[in-house]
Order: structure tokens, then C-alpha cells, then sequence
């Protein structure tokens, strides 16, 4: 049996972000953060984070779109089984399709009939696995480096940077590698800032050693990807998306998505809107206003909430 993962209780990543756990049918317990109240009147906004990634990244978007809303959105942060503060897998069989199938379980517990989705990286191709099986839930998608397919250099990438940085001991050792892999995708960002992305996807132990707020066993299930393959695309998965109207989002440094499969997710999706965050890697810090407000601007422009017959 892998090592029991704990997530320490007063972790700063997520002092700001509360949960309730909604238990699903398999036993697994899910971690949600709710901020806001639910309206007949207003699309509720959900985010899935990237494959090992957790609600913590949407910490200050939430915040920042509220505040745009003039506080009326609510926003939903839901941590997948396997990541932050959510139930491991017991067989470690993690996927798109089941992720999806849990979200759309944490969905009905809340009674949310329309959502618009936000999903970075994996949390973008759980999105398009809920639109495939339940298009009528989605009023809306924001899509997030994700697409149809993922870059296999930034799996290895991935890979091989968390191997590396979980295999140091000693704090200044550990932090010190964190900036330097961190420095790459946001590059000009003060130190105290690549210190606190760092606390959004490990903790120190008292050996000082980085402690993963996953399941390792998502890194195990990459081990076989190289660095020069070419993943199979799923299109029909991107088609899906047709239900309702779309935009992509990529920052300008990811190695999640490839320009040329984004181009061609733009060139499928004429009516989709798109834009660039320039000078930052995955996942973007919605630091900007102007990108905050492009997401604003996206949920404003959908369709009133459909009513219930």
C-alpha cells in the first residue's frame, strides 16, 4: 500500500478556502470550496485545476471575478480526488473520464443544473469528458492550456522536475530548486511569490523534504511517456464543446498545449473567443486585470440560466 497522504491543517495555500466534503457513491469524499451564494438567477462558475494541481490555484481569480461580478457570482473550487484536500483513488486509477464522472456527481449533490467551466490543463480535458456526457450542464467553457491533446515534453518535464524536487532534503535546498524550475514559467516573479506557488502543490515535513499535496501514484501513471512522443488527440472530446459557447485561453509560455494544436482548436471553433496570456507559464497567475476581466466579459455574454420545465 503507498504511504497515507496527509495535508497539514493550517497549510497557507489553503487558509483562505474552507471546504465541505460531498461524499460520492464509490465512498471517495470530495473537497469543495463554495464562494457565494446559489441563484435561480446567476450561472454558477466551476473550476477543475490541472493534473496534479489543486483549488489553490484559483484562489485569487475567484476573488478577482467576484469582485468583476460585482459579487454576485458564485464560484465553485473543487480539488479532484487524488489532489489537495480530496479522497486518493484506493486503485489509483485516475482519468478524465473518471474525474469527469465525479465532477458531474459533486455537481447534482449541489443542485447546479447549468455551470460555466473553467478547466486548466487536465481540469480542461475533464470539461470536455462532462460536455460529452452531459451537455445540457454546461452553459459555458473556458478552456485553459488544455485541449484535445497534451504536450508529451511538458508531461516529461513535469515528471522529472517533481522527482527531482522530492528526492532533495533541507528547506533551502528544496526552495532554492522550486525557484529555479518555477523561475522558467514566470520569469521576473519575486522570490516570496515562487515560494507561495510552491506551497500550492507541496508542504515541508520536519525532515525537510517536499511532500506532495497528491496522490504519487498520478506521476507513476505518466512513466511511460517519452519525451518525443505524439500523444493520440481526441477531437471528438473537443467537439463535444459544441453545446455552448467557448473560449480559449493559453499562456504564452506553457508546455501543456502546443501552439499548433491551440491554432487548430481556434480554427474548429471560429465563434470561440481567444487570447494570450503573455509572460507566464501553467498555470496562470490571473494577475492581470485585463485577463480576469476577458473571463468577466465571457460568462456576462452567455445565455440567460435556463429555467426548469
Amino acid at each position: 500500500m503507498p504511504r497515507a497522504r496527509t495535508v497539514p491543517a493550517d497549510h497557507p495555500a489553503f487558509a483562505a478556502l474552507p471546504v465541505s466534503h460531498i461524499a460520492l457513491g464509490s465512498g471517495l469524499r470530495v473537497a469543495v470550496h463554495v464562494a457565494g451564494q446559489f441563484s435561480s438567477q446567476v450561472l454558477p462558475v466551476v473550476c477543475l485545476p490541472g493534473y496534479q494541481r489543486n483549488m489553490s490555484d484559483f484562489a485569487e481569480f475567484t476573488s478577482a471575478l467576484r469582485r468583476t461580478s460585482g459579487g454576485d457570482r458564485p464560484v465553485v473550487l473543487i480539488d479532484l480526488p487524488g489532489r489537495g484536500r480530496s479522497d486518493d483513488r484506493p486503485r489509483g486509477d485516475y482519468s478524465s473520464l473518471a474525474d469527469a464522472r465525479d465532477v458531474a456527481s459533486v455537481l447534482a449533490a449541489l443542485g447546479i443544473e447549468q455551470v460555466v467551466i473553467l478547466g486548466q490543463g487536465h481540469g480542461g480535458q475533464v470539461a470536455m469528458a462532462l460536455a460529452a456526457d452531459h451537455p445540457l450542464l454546461i452553459a459555458g467553457t473556458v478552456l485553459l492550456d488544455s485541449g484535445p491533446v497534451t504536450d508529451s515534453r511538458g508531461i516529461v518535464r513535469l515528471r522529472n522536475n517533481l522527482s527531482h524536487v522530492e528526492g532533495l532534503r533541507g528547506p533551502k535546498l528544496v526552495q532554492g530548486d522550486f525557484r529555479r524550475v518555477l523561475a522558467g514559467d514566470y520569469p521576473g516573479l519575486p522570490v516570496e511569490r515562487l515560494d507561495a506557488l510552491m506551497g500550492r502543490t507541496h508542504y515541508l515535513d520536519k525532515r525537510g523534504r517536499a511532500r506532495p499535496l497528491y496522490d504519487k501514484r498520478l506521476m507513476a501513471a505518466l512513466a511511460s511517456i517519452n519525451f518525443d512522443d505524439v500523444l493520440a488527440a481526441q477531437w471528438p472530446f473537443y467537439d463535444a464543446l459544441t453545446c455552448a459557447p467557448l473560449l480559449l485561453m493559453r499562456t504564452q509560455l506553457t508546455d501543456q498545449l502546443r501552439r499548433e494544436t491551440y491554432d487548430e482548436m481556434v480554427r474548429r471553433r471560429p465563434d470561440a473567443a481567444a487570447t494570450t496570456i503573455p509572460g507566464q507559464g501553467s498555470p496562470a497567475l490571473f494577475d492581470q486585470r485585463e485577463h480576469i476581466e476577458a473571463v468577466a466579459h465571457f460568462i456576462a455574454g452567455l445565455p440567460p440560466l435556463r429555467r426548469a420545465a
